[in-house]
């Protein structure tokens, strides 16, 4: 069994296209390591929802969301709304769907919030 500690120890691989997207069944056992996540209606993308208090700790939280995606070169679509409101949506572009390295940023941003 996957759990959040063995994603976070893992690094995403580049993707350029060309892998299969996890099916609904991969995303789903996947996600039981990171609960907080919930899956698309077509299963093709992750999201999580964050309540931030305010501006400057969304904002603060967005900077420290970009330190890792930089590092791991996977990079999810955040959304700001209603000033502290933030959801996080992760996808691989290149596939159009999911892939390992959508849990695996999802699990290095858990302990950020």
């Amino acid at each position: 069994m996957c759990t959040a500690e063995n994603l976070r120890q893992a690094s995403c691989k580049p993707c350029e296209g060309g892998i299969p997207t996890l099916s609904r069944a991969e995303a789903e056992s996947l996600l039981q390591a990171i609960p907080d996540w919930s899956l698309s209606e077509d299963a093709t993308l992750i999201s999580r929802k964050i309540n931030c208090g305010n501006f400057a700790k969304a904002i603060a939280l967005m900077g420290r969301i970009a330190e890792v995606a930089e590092s791991e070169q996977h990079h999810p679509d955040l959304h700001l709304t209603g000033y502290r409101h933030l959801r996080v949506d992760l996808t691989t572009h290149a596939i159009g769907g999911l892939s390992e390295n959508d849990f695996i940023v999802a699990a290095k941003i858990d302990p950020l919030i």
